[in-house]
């Protein structure tokens, strides 16, 4: 079955110290992997990925693959307002890997960043990744962007900028769609346990909680209807 492998970091506290912006962006990325193979995927790496690397060395574990919630450059690295993020560029130098994406999102991808088509392996939605004997699987929940991905993981979800602990990714940012954030937020995540852990992918309001707890304290699940969502969100 694999031994899990789990690490969440912080931008500007466990990688990117010295970096002016990444503290402010309170950026997650995530390492998963198998211990009994030594191999991890990284979450959305970027800001300083030599500082993530160097964690997953310390452990022991391996970089072999990079899993991407969505194209925005805190992510994946890019151009932000002028900023010059490092992301999977970089990691391409340092530890090439194969690159996963939900195929709405690849191209995106290959724009903010400059990876090649052959970089980059597109999913659709309930495909899994597998990191030794540990199985990832790819839940496609636009809305934030058209391919943004949350990632179920044994007893976690991943949620990008999808859901955080208190508000949801936005959807007045190009690609966002407010319609299809109100089915992902009722309909796709509905479908989920409430025993599942949410880990995000910023720290608005926490760094991680059970998603039942989530979806009582968290305003943006409470709208019951499209109408009223609209009207909440702008």
């Amino acid at each position: 079955m694999g031994t899990l492998y789990f690490r969440q970091l912080l931008s500007g506290r466990d990688f990117g110290r010295g970096h002016p912006v990444a503290g402010q962006m309170a950026n997650f990325v995530y390492l998963v992997g198998d211990r009994d193979t030594d191999e991890c995927l990284v979450v959305d790496p970027a800001w300083a990925v030599g500082d993530i690397l160097e964690v997953a060395n310390s452990d022991g574990m391996r970089v072999t693959g990079a899993l991407v919630t969505h194209y925005h450059p805190d992510h994946i690295g890019g151009n932000m307002y002028g900023l010059e993020i490092e992301g999977l560029a970089t990691l391409m130098t340092l530890a090439p890997c194969p690159v996963h994406a939900h195929k709405l999102e690849v191209d995106g991808v290959r724009k903010m960043t400059g990876l090649e088509k052959s970089d980059l392996t597109e999913h659709d939605s309930g495909d899994v990744v597998r990191v030794g004997d540990i199985e990832v699987e790819l839940l496609h929940t636009p809305g934030h962007t058209p391919g943004s991905l949350c990632f179920r993981l044994k007893d976690s979800v991943l949620a990008g900028d999808t859901l955080f602990l208190q508000g949801c990714g936005r959807v007045d940012l190009p690609g966002g769609d407010p319609e299809e954030m109100y089915r992902t937020l009722t309909q796709r995540l509905d479908k989920l346990p409430g025993d599942l852990t949410l880990f995000p992918g910023h720290a608005y309001g926490g760094e991680s909680a059970a998603l039942d707890e989530v979806r009582r304290t968290n305003p943006y699940l409470q709208v019951k209807d499209l109408e009223t969502w609209r009207q909440f969100m702008g």
